[in-house]
Formats: C-alpha cells, sequence, structure tokens
C-alpha cells in the first residue's frame, strides 16, 4: 500500500504542539515498517527540505520535496494528487488539499474555535472554520487526539461515532525524571534562572489563560508568600500585546523566556518546581504529558480535554477563578508530600502514553481506509 503523507509541518523549523505531533507520529509510522511489518511504501510531502537526520534511514519511505510560494498545500499538494495520488493520504496537522484521494485520513486536533471565538483573531477564525468544516466534509475518516476532541466532532457536526479513532499522542524518551543534574543547572544558567521557579509552556495567545495565570500569581503570593517565580516558555501569538504589558510589569515575578530549542525542554521541565496548564481548551495539552514524564508535579484547568490527560495524577482547578488557580499553585509549591505524590502519579500515569502505540492505531486507520 502507498501511504502519503503531508509533513509540511513536520520539517517546521520552530515546532510547537502540532509540528511536534506530527513529526513524533512520522517517525513511529516509519520505525514500524521492519522486516514483516508489511509491505506499505511511505512518501513525505514537504514543502522544504528536512534537517538532517529528522527522518529516520529507510528504504521503506521517500522525502518528496516541493517548494511552493504560496498556497502550498492546495496548489503544489493538490497537484501532486492530481497525477501521483497514494492510496491513502494522511494529513496529521493541517487541512487536507482541495484535490485529494477519497481515501484520506486527517487529525482534527481541536474545536476551540467554536467555544471561545473571541480568543481568536477574525482572520484565523474565519479559517478554522471553513478548515475544520473541509475536513470533516473530505475526510474519509478524522482522528481526534482525546475523547473530549470526538464528543465535539460528533455533537457540532453530526458524525457518526464509528467514523472518528481516538489516537493519544506519546511522550519521548528525552522527556524522563532524573535528569543529569549538571545539565539542568547548565541549561538554567544559559536563561539566567537562578531562582525556584513555576513553569508554563505553550504559546501566548488568549486561549492559553495566561492573563489570569498572572493573575492568580500575584494572588499567591501576596496572600501566601510564593518564593517561586512564573517562568513562560513559548513563543508569541496573536491577542497578546497587552499580556506582554502585564509581563512587563511583573518582572520581578514573571519571566518571559520566549521559544527555546527542543532539546532545552526537557530541563525546564526537570528543573521545575510544578508545571502549570490553565488554558480555558484544549484538545489534548502535550505539555502536561512531557511534564508528568519529567517527573514534575502537575496542575492543570479542569476543563477540555486535560482531565482526560491527567486523570487523578495532578491538581484540577476551575480555569474561571482566579482564587481557584492561586489557591492550587500555592498548596503545590507549599506542601512538599503533595508534590511527591504528584510526582509518582504523573510518572505512572505519562507511561500510558506512547508514540508507539499511536503509530499502531494511526496504521490500522490508514490500511483500513486504504483498502475499502
Amino acid at each position: 500500500m502507498r501511504i502519503g503523507i503531508d509533513a509540511s509541518r513536520a520539517v517546521s523549523p520552530q515546532r510547537t504542539g502540532t509540528e511536534n505531533y506530527s513529526l513524533q507520529l512520522i517517525r513511529r509510522l516509519l520505525d514500524m515498517q521492519g522486516p514483516g511489518a508489511g509491505r506499505q511504501e511511505f512518501t513525505l510531502y514537504c514543502n522544504r527540505a528536512p534537517g538532517p537526520g529528522l527522518f529516520p534511514p529507510g528504504d521503506h519511505h521517500r522525502v518528496q520535496v516541493m517548494p511552493f510560494p504560496r498556497l502550498w498545500t492546495h496548489l503544489r499538494l493538490s497537484w501532486e494528487m492530481v497525477f501521483h495520488a497514494p492510496d491513502v493520504l494522511f494529513v496529521p496537522a493541517h487541512v487536507i488539499p482541495l484535490i485529494h484521494p477519497r481515501a484520506s485520513v486527517v487529525t482534527i486536533h481541536d474545536l476551540g474555535h467554536l467555544y471561545f471565538p473571541e480568543a481568536y483573531p477574525k482572520k484565523a477564525l474565519r479559517y478554522l472554520a471553513w478548515s475544520t468544516g473541509h475536513n470533516v466534509r473530505a475526510a474519509a475518516h478524522l482522528l481526534a487526539d482525546s475523547e473530549a476532541t470526538k464528543r465535539d466532532l460528533c455533537s457540532h457536526f453530526s458524525i457518526s461515532p464509528e467514523g472518528v479513532t481516538v489516537v493519544y499522542p506519546g511522550v519521548g524518551p528525552e522527556y524522563r525524571p532524573n535528569q543529569d543534574p549538571a545539565m539542568i543547572e547548565a541549561v538554567k544558567k544559559r536563561y539566567q534562572i537562578t531562582y525556584p521557579y513555576v513553569l508554563h509552556v505553550g504559546t501566548l495567545q488568549p486561549r492559553k489563560n495566561i492573563e489570569r495565570l498572572l493573575e492568580a500569581f500575584a494572588l499567591a503570593r501576596s496572600r501566601r508568600g510564593l518564593q517561586e517565580r512564573l517562568v513562560l516558555v513559548g513563543r508569541t501569538g496573536w491577542l497578546s500585546e497587552s499580556l506582554q504589558n502585564r509581563i512587563r510589569d511583573m518582572a520581578d515575578a514573571v519571566v518571559l523566556v520566549g521559544y527555546i530549542p527542543e532539546s532545552d525542554l526537557p530541563f525546564f521541565y526537570a528543573g521545575a518546581t510544578v508545571f502549570v496548564l490553565p488554558s480555558l481548551f484544549e484538545g489534548f495539552g502535550m505539555p502536561l504529558l512531557e511534564a508528568m514524564a519529567s517527573g514534575t508535579p502537575v496542575i492543570a484547568a479542569n476543563t477540555s480535554s486535560l482531565p482526560e490527560v491527567v486523570g487523578d495524577a495532578g491538581l484540577l482547578f476551575d480555569p474561571l477563578s482566579t482564587e481557584a488557580l492561586a489557591e492550587a499553585l500555592a498548596r503545590a509549591c507549599e506542601n512538599r508530600q503533595l508534590r511527591e505524590r504528584l510526582q509518582a502519579g504523573g510518572l505512572a500515569r505519562s507511561k500510558q502514553f506512547t508514540w508507539e502505540e499511536a503509530a499502531r492505531k494511526t496504521l490500522d486507520v490508514l490500511k483500513k481506509v486504504g483498502e475499502s
């Protein structure tokens, strides 16, 4: 079977959640194709050349680099589908091209724009509404990161549950407890972090609820004497001007690190007292999983997919309540026994999410769609 994959997001020079999902899933799909694994042949469609060693070597796949100045998906990839269509096309982190095989599969990561439209610029909101609807109409089968996203798809688009398969993302071996203390200190020194800290990882945009996190953090410091600083890791996103001003006003307590290389991220997790994810809406919340796998206690919003990821291995709070978030921050930072319990629970919970299982379930769907 010939399986084509849109790998354009996987080769992005600055990968965040969905780009990393695409890369890790593609890597594991290619790793599966050893002796006796079947006769799948993969073509990875890329809009730029992948970096050295980005994909594993092998004779069962090829990388097809197809640069194009604009509208790469709907013009260049569509053109490829007209003349050299695979048996099945998989789009892990974007939109199905306008011209596509009947056997197309796409991952829908979340429907947050339907719940919090005010958190998106109007142009982005229009595109998300169109692209999600197009994906639902064009795909022979849908993948969802969580049961929460599957429920949303079935509810908002009247899709049969049989048309959506939940495939949980995994976590890589680089996220682990007991990191080399010297490496942790070297990374902290590189970013001039000389204090205990609470960590947040994610793009700065309204849906991430950072404004309320800042308010809650200030409240916890003033009421409970919290000693930690808040470290924000992630690139700047849309509608974040007022947020950046607020961060500058809180420079004594909040540090905006910005985007960092993926190789440094495991050490940020390992060095943190607590990890916090206060998002209003998440399709999965990969930083939560990375933090738990790193042995870092987590506190998270009790909304969308996040309770599904955390289970009973973290503190959950109402993301619309500044008081509840401040209390969770204070409890986690003050109580060593609580942190140890959350750490143990998070490590055990994280082992239930593997990229190998994600790749196996994805390949099962691709084969079933391609053969139907």
